[in-house]
């Protein structure tokens, strides 16, 4: 199951693409969309959270459809002004704990701080840690931007609100680990090492045959039917037959009758 922040500091543009800034939600976006392209065969869901948390998509192998609908997430969709951390764990655990154990793990990415929601996120990752299930946590922001001031440049922390601390424990008491995205690349690297560290486990391979054996049945039907014409046709001559001699002694008998008669 994934899960992603789409609070309004998401749109935050400390992220470089090339030789642009960007923003966390495009960047995830991007890098997200291309690790769910890369689970083929795995079940997978999508949980977008910000003041409230809600599965935009449940468990399925429909990676299309997932990606669709995580690239069509807009910051504001939800009120957007809160993050509940807790929320989103506590509803990634609802549709995980019916699933195998070795199938319920949880990737939850956020920038910021869990201030609000009906559930804590140390509450939510002890209810995970009961139903067996893994977390990942993220945390994605620049450490440091240059902002250019009428007093000339200074830098400043766009990442001060992360609250790293929590997200290391919940990862850590469910058996998963938290990452630092900084920048583009550590947030592929990130996902790339979620791939190793979780494999999908392919189904056995089955094979059809390509030789196409539909002709025979077809060609012994036809067969049978040719022979069943065949042997059909003296029949109905036969019958044909029979019906004329009748009818030319039933008009004997009745030129008889009309002679007698006069």
């Amino acid at each position: 199951m994934l899960s992603v922040d789409i609070s309004g500091s998401m749109e935050a543009q400390d992220m470089v693409v090339g030789n642009r800034q960007a923003s966390r939600i495009d960047v995830v976006k991007a890098v997200v969309g291309d690790f769910v392209e890369r689970r083929e065969g795995d079940r997978l869901g999508l949980i977008l959270f910000a003041a409230h948390a809600y599965i935009q998509a449940p468990l399925t192998f429909d990676r299309e459809t997932v990606g669709t609908l995580l690239e069509e997430a807009e910051i504001g969709i939800i009120e957007e002004s809160a993050t509940a951390i807790g929320d989103a764990i506590g509803l990634a655990v609802i549709h995980l704990r019916t699933r195998p154990e070795n199938s319920r793990v949880l990737v939850l990415l956020t920038d910021g701080v869990n201030n609000a929601g009906a559930v804590s996120p140390e509450q939510a990752g002890q209810l995970a840690q009961q139903e067996n299930i893994k977390i990942y946590t993220i945390g994605i922001g620049a450490d440091q931007v240059v902002q250019r001031t009428f007093f000339g440049a200074r830098a400043i922390n766009p990442s001060a609100e992360l609250d790293e601390a929590v997200l290391t424990r919940i990862a850590e008491s469910t058996g998963g680990r938290y990452f630092r995205a900084r920048d583009v690349n550590d947030l592929v690297d990130i996902y790339e090492e979620l791939d190793r560290l979780e494999t999908i486990e392919q189904d056995e391979q089955t094979y059809r045959p390509t030789r196409v054996l539909f002709y025979w049945p077809l060609g012994a039907a036809l067969i049978i039917s040719f022979i069943l014409a065949i042997v059909s046709i003296p029949w109905l001559a036969l019958t044909a037959r029979a019906r004329i001699e009748i009818y030319e002694e039933e008009e004997k008998m009745e030129l008889a009758s009309g002679e007698g008669n006069a």
